[in-house]
């Protein structure tokens, strides 16, 4: 292996699709680690890119849909990241997405390796798969969290689950999907103003935006306006088309716009021009993902360091983190009239809403930061990159 500090972030997507991502490898640059993302395309998000740093290098293959050539494709990928590593011998490898935990197991047997698996996202159990394939990456992410050093999720709940599942021994640590001190530090908010932005980012797909939205619109004054920014995903293809046709037939062209699918710096930019943030889940979600939702979404804690109030899903874990301590309100999503009722309050009480927003920053300038989150990680690996140094 190098002598030099060296991460392989792997990952079967686009890894600028993914803030942790971004802000662990600019926290491993910046205390002098050379980085190397090895990720493919994604569909919706493949224009997005992470922003230069000397330290990081980023490859990428192209984007290939689902069928008998996204099976070749895969390969190649394995072969591809396998001679890289070789190439180039990192110390760890960084290895965040269910697709990549084969690739990742196998580079798990090379001598002097040491593997981080990073999960975003918990799969459906090996008893609800009824596919092969699913089964195969299922017993590859026990066989990883078996073998690597490290591995991470964004939830408690998801950690507790994956350690049940996996039965792994190795540390598991639960880091949040929050934003960077960088990004908290460059908010700038002017004072009152006779418009209330509401504003959403992320996928966009009925259980995170859902139609209910613009209903909400209709029973507000024109001086509510909602923006959104994000990309489609494959299983919902054509929600942001039924999303502005519903506009149009409430007469809310003017009251809805949409931004495209942007880079996080001008994402966060316009972010920072609005003044209450949307995180929507079902009240009642069968998708355990988002059940387990808080630490793990970046929507709140985004809208947060960008100096925004938050309107968020009334849900227990929702209400006790977010609106308990004084950061938004919480309201029903797949109710118009909830949601208009709690964007009313905020647009009849200026004063205390930019009381929650100047919490909500201070909050993640002094606790809910990535800085902060990632000081456990970077400790393990430092160790280990110091012992390889003896």
């Amino acid at each position: 292996m190098s002598k030099k500090l060296r991460v392989l972030y792997l990952q079967y997507t686009n890894p600028a699709a993914y803030p942790p991502l971004q802000h662990s490898s600019r926290i491993l640059a910046n205390e002098g680690w050379e980085i190397l993302f090895l990720g493919s395309g994604s569909h919706g998000a493949d224009v997005l890119e992470l922003p230069p740093h000397p330290n990081i290098c980023v490859k990428r293959v192209g984007f290939c849909l689902a069928g008998w050539r996204q099976k070749l494709h895969y390969v190649w990928f394995g072969l591809w990241v396998f001679l890289w590593t070789l190439r180039w011998r990192p110390r760890w490898i960084y290895a965040s997405d269910l697709l990549s935990s084969p690739v990742a197991v196998l580079l798990s047997f090379v001598p002097g390796l040491f593997i981080l698996y990073h999960e975003h996202d918990s799969p459906i159990t090996f008893e609800s798969s009824d596919s092969r394939f699913q089964k195969f990456l299922l017993k590859m992410r026990r066989t990883l969290a078996l073998r690597a050093y490290l591995c991470v999720l964004p939830n408690e709940r998801r950690a507790e689950r994956f350690t049940r599942e996996t039965g792994t021994k190795r540390p598991v640590l639960c880091v949040w999907n929050c934003p960077s001190l960088r990004e908290a530090a460059k908010n700038k908010r002017a004072g009152t103003r006779d418009r209330l932005v509401v504003f959403f980012h992320g996928s966009i797909v009925p259980a995170r935006l859902p139609l209910t939205i613009m209903d909400a619109l209709t029973r507000l004054p024109n001086r509510v306006m909602l923006r959104v920014a994000g990309y489609e995903t494959i299983g919902h293809a054509g929600y942001l088309e039924a999303l502005q046709n519903h506009a149009i037939e409430l007469g809310l062209s003017d009251r809805f716009e949409f931004l495209g699918c942007l880079s996080r710096q001008s994402l966060l930019e316009h972010c920072r021009d609005a003044d209450v943030g949307l995180a929507f889940v079902p009240l009642r979600p069968e998708d355990f993902n988002q059940q387990a939702m808080t630490g793990a979404s970046n929507k709140p804690f985004d809208y947060l360091a960008c100096g925004l109030a938050l309107l968020v899903s009334d849900l227990p874990d929702w209400r006790r983190m977010f609106v308990e301590s004084g950061y938004g309100l919480a309201c029903n999503p797949g109710d118009a009239g909830s949601i208009a009722s709690a964007l009313d309050w905020f647009l009849r009480h200026p004063a205390e809403t930019r009381a929650m927003r100047v919490r909500g920053r201070q909050q993640i300038l002094s606790e809910w930061n990535y800085e902060r989150q990632f000081v456990k990680v970077l400790a393990h690996m430092s160790d280990l990159g110091q012992l390889r140094e003896a």
